[in-house]
């Protein structure tokens, strides 16, 4: 590691105390770029890193909401608005008690890249609140969402700021944040993504994360003259990611065989597949986040507290959420003889973990390439919105596929121009900093 990227950690762990996950990200990225800051003084002498390490702007707010029984509850509201460089600020909004500053400005500097390797006009950013909506009636999300809107508006716009939804934030949330903004701004527009088909919505947005991490695994594989149809596939979560892989694994023939929540796993031997799809979406709306309920259904093993990490299977997609595959998963992966691992979460493998895969030379793709799909096609509901059209399931799909392989071919194309063929991490790192990057110096000093 270069004194420059050493300079660089200590000065963002100094800045940026108790922010582990924000540490992680730019670490990881760091030591990818490395080899770039080498070729190219200009980055080093404009501080593009620096620069990139500093979010332009964070919004932090208070939301106070009444509860049904009529008492007033406080939460705390972000924006974080990373880089603007190739184009308005773009990524979720995250509704989770373990919202807290570090997570979203690792995961707001995670989406700069991911934004910048799909190949459309979009900046990153991220915010979200500690509110937690497991739980919580119609009603009381509705109120909470109409508050947290009503600061927020403040901040976002179709040219300024697209929000989109993630943990905690799906198509009801979105309607109310949607249908306050609509009232405070007089306007309809597309300003926050993942809207309902009736009203502004794209085809195949739920599953796009899902979907695109699948065809992302599926260039991988086949460099090695394979293909996902046979597989044994190991997913975790059971969310919008997980349910949209799962979808797409099984319409190519491979073979998903666990899911699992925070109470654990599920291991389906036959395939997660058909009804047992649709059952995931039933375990989803119950709000109650447990995947227990699927075993008892159809009768499989269901494995209380553990992750699915240890089941044999030929690829892995943690599909849940940050740091939920650690270094003893990684090493029971290989030991298992898995051959590929693909993320449909953003950041879920450790360091540790990464360097097993890296080290045991098997295919392993970071969440900011694999599961570029879902922000892609955001941006594709942002092109219809601004056409005032809306595109067929078969056009998205399309689209998202192209989007897919182009984002795979730029990470392998990178990996091998700066000398580490193969390594989709450093090539993913590389190709999405050196557009960000380039329009930063094109820009002048912002």
């Amino acid at each position: 590691m270069s004194s420059i990227v050493e300079t660089l950690l200590a000065n963002v762990k100094a800045k940026n105390p108790n922010e582990p996950e924000f540490h992680q990200a730019v670490q990881e990225f760091t030591e990818s770029v490395e080899v770039v800051l080498e070729r190219h003084p200009e980055y080093r002498e404009a501080r593009i890193l620096d620069r990139l390490v500093e979010p332009e702007r964070v919004v932090m707010f208070r939301v106070p909401w009444q509860d049904d029984q009529g008492r007033i509850q406080i939460n705390r509201g972000f924006r974080i608005e990373m880089n603007s460089a190739i184009g308005p600020y773009k990524g979720g909004l995250r509704f989770h008690p373990s919202v807290n500053l570090g997570i979203l400005k690792f995961l707001a500097f995670e989406q700069v890249f991911k934004n910048s390797l799909t190949t459309l006009p979009m900046g990153g950013g991220k915010g979200g609140s500690d509110f937690d909506p497991k739980g919580k009636s119609d009603n009381e999300v509705m109120r909470f969402c109409q508050s947290f809107m009503t600061e927020l508006s403040r901040h976002i716009g179709p040219d300024t700021d697209v929000p989109a939804g993630d943990i905690g934030v799906g198509g009801r949330e979105i309607g109310f944040l949607f249908g306050q903004y609509k009232r405070l701004k007089n306007e309809f527009t597309g300003v926050l993504t993942g809207k309902g088909l009736n009203w502004g919505g794209s085809l195949v947005r739920p599953e796009a994360t899902g979907y695109g991490a699948v065809y992302f695994a599926e260039e991988m594989l086949r460099t090695k003259k394979k293909t996902i149809e046979g597989m044994k596939v190991a997913i975790s979560g059971f969310g919008n990611v997980a349910w949209g892989a799962a979808l797409k694994v099984t319409q190519i023939g491979g073979k998903v065989v666990t899911l699992s929540g925070p109470d654990g796993f599920i291991y389906d031997e036959n395939g997660v597949k058909g009804e047992r799809i649709e059952y995931m979406l039933k375990l989803r709306a119950s709000n109650r986040d447990v995947v227990e309920p699927y075993a008892r259904e159809f009768n499989v093993p269901f494995y209380a507290g553990m992750r699915p990490w240890g089941t044999p299977v030929d690829v892995a997609m943690p599909c849940a959420t940050q740091n939920e595959l650690d270094e003893a998963d990684a090493r029971a992966l290989v030991k298992n003889g898995c051959t590929c691992v693909v993320e449909g979460a953003n950041m879920p493998t450790t360091l540790a973990g990464y360097k097993v895969f890296r080290d045991a030379g098997i295919l392993y793709a970071p969440g900011k390439a694999s599961n570029a799909g879902g922000v892609a096609t955001s941006g594709l509901e942002m092109s219809q919105n601004s056409m005032r059209l809306s595109w067929g399931t078969e056009e998205v799909d399309r689209r998202l596929h192209e989007i897919m392989k182009r984002i795979h071919d730029n990470c392998m194309q990178t990996a091998e121009r700066f000398g580490t063929p193969g390594n989709y991490v450093n090539g993913a790192n590389i190709a999405g900093f050196l557009k960000v990057a380039d329009a930063m110096l094109d820009q002048g000093l912002v």
